[in-house]
């Protein structure tokens, strides 16, 4: 007997462990932390983060067109072919060269918004070499200021300086706006997972609840206080509740999967969510809230983006349908020498200046045609954004509306799910008395069903309105601040 009581203790024990074990390899998860992760590593996060970081260096492209540049160029050559060369007196001759020609220069640009032209300094030297008379001699421009523009043309670093910081305002706004979008999808994913486990949970309760009648009734249909209808229905109770916990095993299983997936995890251990009951405490202030909106959202920005585009293109169409001046305008020193010394020796005063003109005469009214494509859609722009406006205030009442009648939905869900779990009870209690029919035994058990799954649904609406509500606000009611994130980490 105690070689047996040992072999029992020890099988007890191993159980135990095996069951500790599986226990320990299940990762359980409030929705706090599913958000966490899911900001952090999931796959909406990482296209967010690579979309922001390009519009980051498209802005910095922009905020360099404004500042100056320094650049050397140098195109050296060699010509060793018969040209026909014009001589003094006018004639030409086809006459053998052999050169070659070497130059560096270093120029600073600067970009001039106000007008739209670019102003000029330049520095250069050039060498030529006679390679069949073993001959050099250099030409120096010590210095040349010059400046060039499109007269009357389209000015784009003017429009660039309106619509460039607008869009880069509005990449930082759209990526706080998908932080926020991925904690709703994350919730959404969360409370499936949730809703299949209560599923779950349920069928199970139901299947032994079921049995356990069953088995009663077996015995109360031998006695003959239960007709054999009754009996058979209890039977068919119990069948379908092993086919619902079936059923619902295998949608905790793919809604794991889907979890999984999201977060990013590696690990093919089990999934478990934990329900948290407490929520936020209030209601959110409509006006406040639009006015939130308003100001934080990126749907905002980029309607404000979309009309100065618009107006932009109609000021290209009238710059590429009208009269067209170019300018070009250069003055220095320059000066030539055998040696490099000579060619900076008393330089010479020198002026360039060009001003080309083009006007259309006779165009068939396609200048014109472009004007009015371009005002066109600049109208139908402003008539679509304003439209947009109102769209997107008005859903802003209707979403601060939901989420406040949300919290009274859930208290109201919280009760009802109690209420519902005490009378499947006493439903069960009196149906094992006798005192009891079949029928209300499972009008008790379908109420509690319905009233359990009500309560996770009326959970999940208040999470994703929630959120919702923040994405389109950019603010945080509960702690009352904007919601913004570290940009300089996000480049990095």
């Amino acid at each position: 007997m105690k070689k047996i009581y040992i072999v029992w203790l020890l099988g007890l024990l191993a159980s135990f462990t095996q069951a500790q074990q599986r226990a320990d390899s299940v990762l359980a998860f409030t929705l706090k932390q599913t958000i966490d992760i899911a900001r952090k590593q999931s796959p909406d996060v990482l296209y967010a983060r690579h979309s922001f970081r390009s519009s980051y260096w498209n802005y910095c492209y922009y905020k360099a067109n404004y500042l100056p540049s320094l650049t050397f160029s140098s195109t050296p050559n060699f010509n060793h072919s018969i040209n026909a060369i014009t001589l003094p007196d006018g004639t030409a001759q086809y006459i053998q060269q052999n050169q070659l020609k070497t130059d560096a220069s270093l120029a600073i640009t600067q970009n001039i918004s106000l007008t739209g032209g670019s102003l000029f300094v330049q520095t250069s030297l050039q060498r030529l070499d006679e390679l069949t008379g073993n001959s050099y001699s250099y030409k120096s421009t010590p210095v040349i200021i010059g400046y060039q523009q499109s007269l009357l043309g389209y000015n784009h670093l003017k429009w660039d300086k309106k619509i460039e910081p607008i869009r880069f305002e509005s990449a930082k706004k759209t990526y706080v706006e998908t932080l926020e979008l991925v904690s709703a999808r994350a919730t959404n994913k969360f409370f499936n997972l949730a809703k299949a486990q209560t599923n779950l949970e349920i069928a199970r309760t139901n299947y032994a609840n079921a049995d356990t009648l069953y088995v009663f009734a077996q015995g109360r249909y031998d006695i003959g206080t239960i007709t054999e209808n009754e009996m058979l229905q209890l039977e068919i109770n119990k069948l379908n509740e092993e086919s619902n916990r079936l059923n619902a095993q295998l949608e905790v299983d793919d809604c794991m999967e889907d979890l999984r997936s999201y977060l990013g995890i590696t690990n093919s251990s089990p999934i478990m969510v934990i329900i948290d009951n407490e929520v936020p405490k209030g209601t959110v202030n409509l006006p406040e809230a639009l006015g939130y909106a308003l100001q934080n959202s990126p749907d905002i920005l980029n309607m404000q983006r979309m009309k100065l585009e618009s107006e932009s293109s109609v000021a290209s169409a009238k710059a590429s349908a009208g009269l067209k001046a170019d300018l070009y305008m250069q003055f220095g020193l320059a000066q030539t020498g055998k040696e490099i010394e000579t060619a900076y020796k008393d330089p010479l005063n020198q002026q360039y200046v060009e001003i080309g003109i083009r006007m259309p005469i006779l165009d068939w009214g396609r200048g014109k045609g472009q004007v009015q494509v371009a005002k066109s859609r600049r109208d139908m722009v402003y008539s679509q954004t304003d439209q947009d406006r109102n769209t997107f205030e008005m859903n802003i009442a209707k979403l601060v509306k939901q989420f406040n009648l949300q919290s009274n939905q859930l208290n109201v869900a919280v009760k009802a799910d109690y209420t519902a779990e005490r009378r499947n009870e006493v439903a069960r209690k009196l149906y094992l008395l006798g005192k009891s029919t079949i029928l209300d035994l499972n009008a008790s058990i379908a109420e509690k069903d319905t009233a359990k799954r009500n309560y996770i649904n009326t959970l999940y609406n208040y999470w994703s309105l929630y959120y919702t509500l923040r994405s389109i606000t950019l603010f945080d009611f509960e702690k009352e601040i904007p919601i913004t994130e570290d940009y300089k980490m996000l480049i990095q």
